[in-house]
C-alpha cells in the first residue's frame, strides 16, 4: 500500500482545509522553522492512531484542535484523512474490497475522537492493525525525526529486532499474536471459572437429586394427603348436608312463626290504633262538652246578677213611685186647705195659686215619671222573664251535659281498660323480634352449611 494524499483540517496550523499530494517518487516539504513541517508528520501519527498528547506536543489530545489566533476565531473539530492506494490488496480482510482505502480520524473538543475507514466507523484497533500490517503506524521507526537516527544507532537488540520485524512486514503478525494470547489468557481464566461453575454445579447437583427424592416422597404423600382429605370432606359434607336440612326445617318452622306472630301482632296493632282514635275523639268531645259546661255556667251566672240587677231597679222604682204619689196627696191636701180658708188675703191666694200651679207641674211630673218607671217596670219585668227561662234552660243543658260527660267517663274508662293489653301487645313485638332473630340465624346456619 503506497500513501497518496493527505488532507488536514482545523488540525493545529492547518485551520483551512489543506491537501497534501504525495506522489510516486520523492515527495519533500521544504520551508522555514515554525511554517507546520513538524506538524505534517504530527499528523500522520495521530491519524495513524497515536494515543499519547506528549508525542503531539501537547497537554491533552484537545490541544491538536486549532485554537485561535488574534484574527480567526478558534475551533472546536479537527480531522485528518490520509488516502492510500490498495491495488495491490494487502489491506486487512475486512477492508480489502476497495482499491482506494481513506482512513480519517476525527475529534471534537472535550467529546473525544472516531476512526472512519471509507466513510465506515471502525474501532481505533482496527486502524492500528491495518498500518501494523503495512509496516508502518504512529510508533513505527518508518516515521524518522530529529535524533530517531542517533537512536536506532546506538539501539539495544530487542529495539534493533522490531525494527527488522517491521522492515520484514511480520508487525501485523505480532500484533495478532499479542491479541491471540490475550484472548488465550481470557479463554484459560474463564475454562478456570468454568470449573469452579463445574465443581458448584456438581454440588448444586447432588443437593438438587436430594431435593428431587424429597420431592417425589413429599409427591406420593401428596397423594395418600389429598385420598384422606377427600374422604374427610366427604364425611364433612354428609355430616353438613344433614345440618343443612335440619336448618332449613328449622328456618321454615322459624318463618311460619314469624307469619303468624307478625299478623297477630299487626292485628293487634290495628286494634291498638283504633281504640287510641276513639279515645283521641271522646277525650276531645269530652273537652268541648266541659268547655260549653263552663260557658253556661259563666252565662248563668251573668242572667243571675242580671235578674238581681232588675229587680233592685224594680224596687227602686217603687220606691220613686210611692213618694210621688204622697207628694201629689200632700199637694192635694194643701190645695183642699188653701181653697177652704175662704176670704184670705189676695196676696195669700196668689202666693197659694203659685205653689198649686207649681204643684200641678210637679204633680206631671211625678205623673209622667211614674208613668216612665212603670213602663220600665214592665220592661224588666218581661226580662226577667226572659232571663228566668233562659236560666231553665241552661240548666236543662247543664244537666244534659253532665249526662254527657258522665257517659264519656264511662267510654274512656272502658278504652283505658282495653288499652291495658299493651304489655301483651309489647309481648307479641317481642317474640316476634325473637323468632325473626331465630330466622335469621336459621338463615345464616343455611347458608354456611350451603357453602
Amino acid at each position: 500500500m503506497q500513501f497518496t494524499k493527505l488532507r488536514l483540517t482545523g488540525f493545529k496550523s492547518f485551520v483551512d482545509p489543506t491537501e497534501l499530494e504525495i506522489a510516486p517518487g520523492l515527495t519533500g516539504v521544504v520551508g522555514p522553522n515554525g511554517c507546520g513541517k513538524s506538524n505534517l508528520v504530527e499528523a500522520l501519527k495521530w491519524v495513524m492512531g497515536e494515543t499519547s498528547a506528549k508525542q503531539m506536543r501537547g497537554s491533552e489530545m484537545d490541544d491538536v484542535i486549532f485554537s485561535g489566533t488574534a484574527d480567526r476565531p478558534s475551533r472546536n473539530i479537527a480531522e485528518v484523512a490520509l488516502h492510500m492506494d490498495n491495488t495491490d490488496r494487502g489491506a486487512p480482510s475486512i477492508f480489502n474490497d476497495n482499491d482506494d482505502l481513506e482512513v480519517s480520524r476525527r475529534i471534537e473538543r472535550e467529546k473525544g475522537s472516531t476512526y472512519k475507514v471509507n466513510a465506515r466507523e471502525v474501532r481505533a484497533k482496527d486502524v492500528h492493525l491495518l498500518f501494523a500490517d503495512a509496516a508502518s503506524g504512529a510508533r513505527s521507526t518508518a516515521l524518522v525525526s530529529q535524533g530517531r537516527v542517533d537512536a536506532v544507532v546506538s539501539a539495544k537488540p530487542a529495539d534493533r529486532r522490531k525494527l527488522l520485524e517491521e522492515a520484514a512486514g511480520i508487525t501485523g503478525l505480532h500484533s495478532r499474536r499479542h491479541e491471540a494470547e490475550l484472548r488465550l489468557r481470557g479463554a484459560e481464566t474463564n475454562l478456570e471459572r468454568l470449573d469452579d461453575i463445574m465443581v458448584t454445579l456438581e454440588t448444586q447437583m447432588a443437593g438438587l437429586k436430594k431435593q428431587v427424592r424429597q420431592a417425589t416422597r413429599y409427591k406420593n404423600l401428596s397423594g395418600h394427603i389429598r385420598k384422606a382429605e377427600a374422604t374427610l370432606f366427604h364425611i364433612r359434607w354428609t355430616a353438613i348436608e344433614a345440618e343443612l336440612a335440619a336448618a332449613r326445617e328449622q328456618m321454615n318452622q322459624a318463618e311460619t312463626a314469624v307469619a303468624s306472630l307478625t299478623g297477630g301482632a299487626g292485628r293487634a296493632s290495628t286494634e291498638q290504633a283504633e281504640a287510641a282514635a276513639r279515645l283521641q275523639r271522646l277525650t276531645i268531645a269530652r273537652e268541648s262538652l266541659e268547655q260549653e259546661e263552663q260557658r253556661l255556667a259563666d252565662q248563668q251566672s251573668s242572667l243571675e246578677s242580671q235578674l238581681e240587677q232588675t229587680d233592685r231597679d224594680g224596687e227602686r222604682e217603687r220606691t220613686l213611685a210611692a213618694d210621688a204619689e204622697n207628694a201629689i196627696t200632700r199637694l192635694v191636701d194643701e190645695n183642699e186647705r188653701l181653697t177652704a180658708g175662704g176670704g184670705g188675703e189676695d196676696g195669700a191666694l196668689e202666693e197659694a195659686a203659685g205653689k198649686l200651679a207649681e204643684a200641678r207641674k210637679t204633680y206631671e211630673a211625678g205623673e209622667a215619671q211614674l208613668a216612665e218607671q212603670t213602663n220600665t217596670l214592665a220592661h224588666d219585668e218581661a226580662r226577667k222573664a226572659d232571663l228566668e227561662r233562659r236560666i231553665g234552660d241552661a240548666e236543662a243543658r247543664i244537666t244534659r251535659l253532665k249526662d254527657g260527660r258522665e257517659n264519656l267517663t264511662r267510654e274512656i274508662a272502658r278504652l283505658e281498660a282495653m288499652a291495658g293489653d299493651r304489655e301483651a301487645l309489647t309481648r307479641a313485638d317481642r317474640e316476634a323480634a325473637e323468632a325473626a332473630e331465630a330466622l335469621a340465624r336459621a338463615r345464616a346456619a343455611a347458608q354456611t352449611a350451603e357453602a
